[in-house]
């Protein structure tokens, strides 16, 4: 049964069943847990989110979300497809539920830095900004380091310009850059419904004003294969050790 909450700040835990890299990725045992239960004691913990809410189309997933205390969303069949744009399974969950800031969580990233979800909550509201989301420096997978190899003679061309690799060999010669790592998104409701007048477009829901915390490679693990799953309980095993 689905439950109903008023909050200033709601978190709402993404866990779907299906995954073509890593099927049952949500429930997968990471340091002797399921993985999903990771963010939702994090999500819970967290001391500037009101209320969590677990949206999935996984039983298994909705029986631990209300054994520990957070809301279920029972997502429909239409919205569980790896096709799904987040913010349409996000808004459906949120029906019902008054927030007037939210936080977004994927149930299958096991291991976030200290902290991460009020720092970014924080950062959205001492700004004002439509929304703040977590990154990590790029590092030897940098952007000016990929090329298009042609599969069927072996030629090797520059992604883009005309020198391979734009010149550079050293990693530490690279500019600054940064991906998504996953660990959390802050979004200003206004933002989350598309009132805001920005450009329709899979990232049209961040608002207009966009800010980035940025942590070190490897605080945050993203788990979407067999490999990231070995990661991330190599490193939850490490973290209990440092805090025995």
């Amino acid at each position: 049964m689905e439950q109903q909450h008023t909050s200033s700040t709601i978190a709402v835990v993404l866990a779907r069943k299906g995954s073509k890299g890593l099927p049952g990725k949500n429930t997968a045992l990471v340091a002797g847990r399921p993985c999903v239960a990771w963010t939702i004691e994090e999500a819970l913990n967290a001391s500037a989110v009101g209320s969590v809410l677990v949206s999935s189309d996984d039983a298994d997933v909705l029986d631990i979300a209300s054994r520990m205390g957070a809301f279920c969303h029972v997502r429909p069949a239409d919205l569980a497809a790896d096709t799904t744009p987040v913010d349409n399974a996000v808004r459906a969950a949120l029906i019902g539920h008054e927030a007037a800031t939210v936080v977004v969580l994927y149930g299958n990233v096991p291991v976030r830095p200290v902290g991460l979800i009020d720092r970014a909550i924080a950062l959205r509201e001492q700004s004002g900004c439509d929304s703040v989301q977590s990154y990590e420096p790029v590092g030897k997978h940098h952007p000016m380091w990929t090329t298009r190899v042609d599969t069927s003679t072996g030629q090797v061309q520059p992604w883009d310009g005309p020198v391979l690799n734009g010149g550079i060999y050293r990693r530490q010669d690279l500019p600054p850059a940064h991906i998504p790592t996953g660990g959390v998104i802050v979004v200003r409701r206004a933002a989350l419904e598309l009132e805001l007048g920005v450009e329709p477009g899979p990232h049209a829901f961040l608002g207009r004003e966009r800010l980035g915390i940025v942590d070190p490679v490897g605080s945050t693990v993203d788990i979407d294969t067999r490999i990231d799953l070995v990661v991330a309980n190599a490193v939850r095993r490490e973290l209990a050790q440092q805090a025995a």
